[in-house]
């Protein structure tokens, strides 16, 4: 056991281990094990079996279905911060006579590239690869069901091309590079495209008896990059780790930071949950609390893979069955307990390691016509853009290293913010992509567009 659970309250750990313990009897699961992660390491293990005497630990695979496709998106950004290609290259560009239109990299791994949800023919997940041996036989005569970039449609075959993709740029299998570039240099040595002992054997459980019927377990050949790996809580959980603050070994936060941003308009069915999609990560709101991960299922598995940013905790729950236990719902519930029970503890605020003067003089409050901000300069070296009360626009800004800075969140990302001085030197007002802010509402002395009428404020009468 390479987990520290003492450094979680007895309560916590009761609660953790109580919603699992209600996911696995409720969900009628073989087995279902779990983890924990906060502030990067892994806090807690907990598994429930149904097999007296044994219990799954944090090195028993389980399949983990569609995660499969966050660890491919990783290989594919990899490729992209290499300069291989841009994320608005269409696929044909890179991978000629797919047949998949001008879909985008960008689209295929947001799910936006307008292809079917699955592979024609039999069911994939039950039926041997060697049936589907060309890409030509993943994606079928018509793989366009939607015109590219106009909506959201889950596509398992569009993971089989950008794992194709992976190979062409590589010139080598899809599986080796993903070992050679992702899991030995996370130290994710229980990851892997086929089951290595001790692993959990796949079930069926009848919705109407308390019987079990064993899931064939297929190598996917050509889906494979959809969803064939195997892995574990504990390698999970070091993945959740990484999918937070990043490795420059693989790919950097900022990187990350783009995945984890919506990159996919949200269903209809779908706005009142706030759910969308990243590149190779789902994104949705849950009682305030945002959460970024990924889910699973293929016969005879589940798995989910949650985590919050903010809250800095994830989570990972995995089942050997095909329907019952709720994952994503358990693993969102284990991020709830543990960041509510015992929230996160700030980091001591610590000033700016030097000030600069001409940076210092545009903090404090700015008007847009009437509405009133609030500019601060934070120890990051950010330039933060807030209304005084109640909601409205605000960003971050980082500085371009030539007196203006680039919004990154929001109405603003990407607008650039600007100090206009006057000949004199001293600031006239602040002009973020053409709104201009002053010191004073209306400021008659600055360059306001359309200009302030020269009676100047007055009453009713």
């Amino acid at each position: 056991m390479t987990t520290v659970q003492e450094e979680l309250l007895p309560g916590t750990r009761r609660a953790l281990l109580h919603r699992i313990a209600v996911a696995q009897s409720e969900g009628r699961a073989p087995s279902l094990a779990a983890a924990v992660v906060r502030d990067g390491r892994t806090v807690w293990h907990g598994a429930r079996t149904s097999i007296d005497g044994h219990a799954q630990d944090e090195q028993v695979q389980y399949r983990i279905g569609s995660i499969t496709k966050t660890f491919t998106a990783v290989l594919v950004l990899r490729l992209r911060d290499e300069g291989a290609f841009d994320l608005d290259d269409p696929l044909e560009k890179h991978l000629p006579g797919t047949g998949a239109g001008e879909a985008t990299v960008g689209q295929l791994l947001s799910h936006t590239g307008g292809l079917a949800a699955e592979s024609p023919g039999p069911w994939w997940e039950r039926t041997p690869g060697e049936m589907r041996p060309e890409l030509a036989d993943v994606l079928g005569e018509q793989p366009l069901l939607h015109p590219a970039g106009r909506r959201f449609h889950y596509s398992n075959p569009g993971y089989s091309l950008l794992g194709a993709l992976v190979e062409t740029l590589r010139g080598a299998p899809w599986d080796e590079v993903l070992r050679r570039e992702v899991l030995e240099p996370l130290g994710l040595n229980r990851t892997s495209t086929r089951p290595r002992h001790p692993h959990a054997v796949g079930w069926a459980v009848h919705p109407w008896a308390d019987a079990m019927l064993p899931e064939p377990t297929e190598d996917y050949g050509r889906m494979a990059a959809a969803g064939q790996l195997w892995s574990t809580t504990g390698d999970l959980a070091r993945f959740a780790a990484f999918l937070t603050r990043g490795d420059d070994r693989v790919l950097s936060a900022a990187t990350l930071r783009e995945m984890r941003t919506p990159a996919a308009p949200a269903e209809l069915t779908e706005l009142g949950d706030g759910g969308s999609y990243g590149l190779g990560l789902r994104i949705e709101n849950q009682g305030g609390r945002l959460l970024v991960g990924h889910s699973g299922s293929v016969p005879g598995f589940l798995a989910s893979l949650t985590l919050s940013v903010a809250d800095d905790v994830a989570a990972v729950v995995l089942a050997n069955c095909t329907s019952g236990p709720m994952v994503s719902q358990a693993a969102a519930d284990l991020v709830r307990i543990v960041a509510e029970a015992e929230p996160r503890i700030p980091a001591p605020w610590r000033p700016l390691r030097e000030v600069d003067h001409s940076v210092l003089e545009l903090a404090g409050q700015w008007y847009w016509g009437t509405n009133s901000f609030a500019l601060r300069v934070t120890a990051d070296e950010f330039l933060s853009l807030g209304p005084l009360s109640g909601d409205g626009r605000r960003s971050r800004f980082r500085s371009n290293g030539d007196g203006t800075w680039t919004g990154l969140e929001g109405y603003f990302a990407g607008e650039i913010l600007r100090a206009v001085r006057r000949p004199d030197g001293t600031v006239d007002h602040l002009d973020l992509g053409s709104f201009v802010f002053t010191r004073r509402p209306y400021d008659e002395a600055a360059d306001v567009p359309g200009g302030v009428d020269p009676a100047g404020w007055r009453g009713i009468g």
